[in-house]
């Protein structure tokens, strides 16, 4: 096993989603890398605000290394692309750094968003394409030789094709089509909770979505993925993100 890369489109995506992964996985060893495709400078500024619209992506960067502290991501890669405009980025700019990052850091899996970003958000669906764009050409030597030896992945995963916090009020959840992956998180569910709370100027939306939820506790207990590609899976929902490889 040679650890996971977290390709995500804003800070706070990596602990709303896969922050109980960061967790266990830093836990047991295994490198867990983060990249971040903008520094979400067309988010929120919190209420009241906790800084100016100007000052915004300098402080979601802060924001991000304390989320990362708390989970125990020591190696963040800022791609620097503006909030909201992702999908114009130049392809073959995007592809030459995620493949660097690929091929540096030898990742087993790669997570990131479904090609329907989730929410249909515009940059989670551009960076789930320019992730499986890097994937292909990180393992073919003709791409960027300078950038180092191909590396092929063992397994992509994507978020669940329906918001996690949704499908895990749903009765039988783990049987439910597109959840390949359910994860036990309730080990690290505080580290979740203040890595979520670090994304202060996104409180509003967090708050929401978690905090202000009769059933919290559930929301932060487990962490759902889908096989985009990877070996065949012996059972779904598996609980181990290495199985297989």
């Amino acid at each position: 096993m040679s650890g996971i890369l977290l390709s995500f489109a804003h800070p706070d995506d990596e602990s709303v989603l896969a922050a109980g992964v960061a967790c266990k996985y830093t836990a047991s060893g295994l490198p867990v890398v983060l990249s971040v495709a903008t520094r979400g400078e067309a988010g929120k500024v919190g209420d009241p605000p906790a800084c100016t619209r100007d000052e915004l992506p300098v402080v979601r960067e802060a924001e991000l290394r304390r989320a990362a502290d708390v989970l125990g991501l020591a190696d963040i890669a800022f791609l620097g692309y503006r909030d909201r405009e992702l999908a114009a980025a130049p392809p073959d700019a995007v592809r030459q750094q995620l493949v660097r990052l690929l091929r540096r850091h030898c990742p087993e899996i790669v997570i990131t968003f479904d090609p329907n970003g989730s929410n249909l958000h515009p940059d989670h669906m551009a960076i789930s394409r320019f992730t499986s764009d890097a994937i292909a050409a990180a393992g073919d030597a003709r791409w960027f030789p300078e950038a180092g030896e191909p590396h092929r992945i063992g397994r992509l995963l994507w978020t669940p094709p329906q918001r996690p916090w949704h499908m895990m009020r749903a009765p039988g959840f783990p049987s439910l089509p597109g959840v390949d992956f359910v994860v036990d998180i309730r080990p690290w569910s505080m580290q979740k909770a203040e890595a979520l709370r670090a994304h202060r100027t996104q409180h509003l939306s967090i708050h929401r979505i978690f905090f202000s939820q009769p059933d919290v506790d559930r929301l932060l207990s487990f962490e759902l993925f889908r096989q985009a590609w990877g070996p065949a899976l012996g059972e779904r929902p598996g609980d181990e993100l290495f199985a297989g490889l």
